[in-house]
C-alpha cells in the first residue's frame, strides 16, 4: 500500500527539509521507493533551494525517478514571504497540486510532502497551510508529521500547533528536532513534555 506523509512544523526554520531528508532515507533503507513533493516554495531566485536539494536526494535513492523539478515544486515564487504575499496575482490551483502529487505516487511507494512555514501560513485569503494538509489527508489519506523545535519558548508553539491539527481532525505524529538549546532542553522543556504526552518522538532517533 502506498503511503503519503505531509511534513509541517510549528514555524519556519524548524527543520522541515531536514525531516524530509531523514524520512526519505529511512523509508529507502526499508526497501521502499520514495518520492518528494513541495507544493509551494518562496524565496526562489533561480531554482528552489529546498526543493532541489530534496529532489537530488530522491534521484540518488531512486535512479529511475523520471520527473523534473518543475513537477516536484510546481509553485515557485521569488519573494521570501508567505505564499499569499509571494504569489501576487497568481491563483494557487489546489486540484493541480493534488494531480501532481498523484503523478509522483505513480513512481514511488512512499511520498513525502513538505509544507511551507507553519500551519497558519496563508496560501489564499481564507485558505491556510492547515487547510492544504487537510485536503491531502482527504484526497490521499496523508499522515501528518509535525516538527517541533527544542528551544526555550517552543512549548507554546508546539501546543498551539497540536491544538490546531486536532481542531481540524488531522491525524498526526510529532517529532522534536533537537538542535536548539540542546544543553538546557532536558531541564527547561522536556519535563513538561514528559508529563503531558504519552510518547515523545525525536527526529534523529529515539532517545533513552
Amino acid at each position: 500500500m502506498k503511503k503519503v506523509y505531509f511534513v509541517t512544523a510549528t514555524n519556519t526554520d524548524v527543520g522541515k527539509s531536514y525531516a524530509c531528508e531523514v524520512f526519505l532515507k529511512k523509508f529507502a533503507q526499508e526497501g521502499k521507493k520514495v518520492g518528494y513533493f513541495k507544493p509551494i516554495e518562496t524565496g526562489v531566485e533561480t531554482l528552489p533551494q529546498d526543493g532541489m536539494k530534496l529532489f537530488q536526494i530522491v534521484k540518488s535513492l531512486n535512479s529511475d525517478f523520471p520527473l523534473d523539478i518543475d513537477h516536484i515544486v510546481p509553485y515557485q515564487f521569488k519573494l521570501p514571504a508567505a505564499p499569499f504575499v509571494a504569489k501576487g496575482d497568481t491563483k494557487v490551483d489546489i486540484q493541480l497540486l493534488i494531480y501532481k502529487a498523484k503523478k509522483i505516487l505513480d513512481y514511488c511507494d512512499v511520498l513525502i510532502i513538505e509544507g511551507a512555514g507553519g500551519l497558519m501560513v496563508p496560501i489564499e485569503k481564507n485558505y491556510f497551510m492547515v487547510d492544504l494538509i487537510k485536503t491531502f489527508q482527504n484526497e490521499l489519506n496523508a499522515q501528518t508529521i509535525l516538527i517541533a523545535p527544542s528551544n526555550l519558548g517552543s512549548i507554546n508553539d508546539t501546543m498551539l500547533s497540536c491544538a490546531m491539527l486536532e481542531s481540524h481532525t488531522i491525524n498526526y505524529e510529532w517529532y522534536i528536532n533537537l538542535y536548539k538549546d540542546k544543553e538546557s532542553f532536558e531541564t527547561i522543556t522536556l519535563p513538561f513534555y514528559k508529563e503531558y504526552f504519552d510518547k515523545i518522538n525525536y527526529l534523529k532517533q529515539q532517545r533513552d
